[in-house]
């Protein structure tokens, strides 16, 4: 969603609460799908939104929010790596991590997520990041740029080569 806020210290808590309440969710997720630990994660999305309403309450422009929490995220999910080593993917299955709550699609969830866990761990960390992105977070390219700092092409260009390395691996 699109959005261009303008907020001045304290004068806009509902509309920061709205903000909380549609993005929370997918900034816990991405914060976990990276970390693993859903303590840390939680910590991390909670600094995500503690750092946004600090930003906001300066009164600066936003013009796509999803994309400034995400940008905020991946910096605190970079600086939580730099302090600690990086966890696979696979522990998030381990972990309890389920992306649906049908016990029919479950049993199949956890398999897929597995397979495709141990192949975005195969393939360099630009594209798959680009990748967990743009098919887990369900980010667009531009947004993609944004959180990230890179051009949209170049976003592009690490999805179809990611995507294409995944391919490699499932006939390979």
């Amino acid at each position: 969603m699109h959005r261009v806020l303008y907020m001045k210290p304290l004068e806009n808590s509902e509309q920061f609460l709205r903000i909380y309440d549609e993005f929370a969710d997918a900034i816990f997720r991405h914060c976990y799908l990276r970390v693993s630990d859903r303590e840390r994660a939680k910590e991390l999305a909670q600094e995500t939104f503690i750092r946004a309403w600090k930003y906001l309450s300066e009164g600066k422009k936003v013009d796509q929010m999803r994309a400034l929490l995400y940008r905020m995220a991946n910096n605190l999910i970079i600086d939580d790596y730099r302090k600690k080593k990086e966890a696979s993917l696979e522990a998030l299955q381990e972990g309890g991590f389920e992306p649906s709550h049908n016990p029919e699609t479950k049993l199949h969830n956890i398999i897929e997520g597995k397979k495709i866990a141990e192949m975005l761990q195969k393939i360099e960390s630009p594209y798959r990041e680009a990748v967990m992105m743009r098919y887990i977070d369900d980010l667009n390219p531009k947004e993609i740029a944004e959180a990230t700092g890179e051009t949209q092409n170049v976003v592009s260009v690490r999805i179809n080569r990611g995507l294409t390395k995944l391919r490699q691996l499932l006939h390979g």
